[in-house]
């Protein structure tokens, strides 16, 4: 399978990214009307996107990966693994 250009990337996704990014850009602004909005300054969840925002910035690669490590829980092997039902 022969992976998408640049070019062919850019146009088929462009349109999905802007809207995404404008959805982003909306949500952090009704976070920061809200009342109460410096109670949430410290919040790690606001902290997460924040971090997740600046892999974005970083055109290394990897960024789906690196942004949804930001999310995920750390690995404990104590976890109740799953039942069959």
């Amino acid at each position: 399978m022969t992976p998408l250009s640049s070019r062919a990337a850019l146009d088929a996704y462009f349109l999905e990214a802007r809207c995404k990014l404008l959805d982003l850009a909306a949500i952090l602004d009704r976070i920061s009307r809200g009342a109460g909005s410096s109670q949430v300054v410290n919040d790690p969840r606001l902290a997460c996107i924040h971090q997740a925002l600046e892999v974005l910035r970083d055109e290394s690669g990897g960024r789906a990966e690196r942004i949804q490590r930001i999310f995920s829980l750390d690995y404990d092997p104590s976890w109740e693994r799953p039942k069959p039902r």
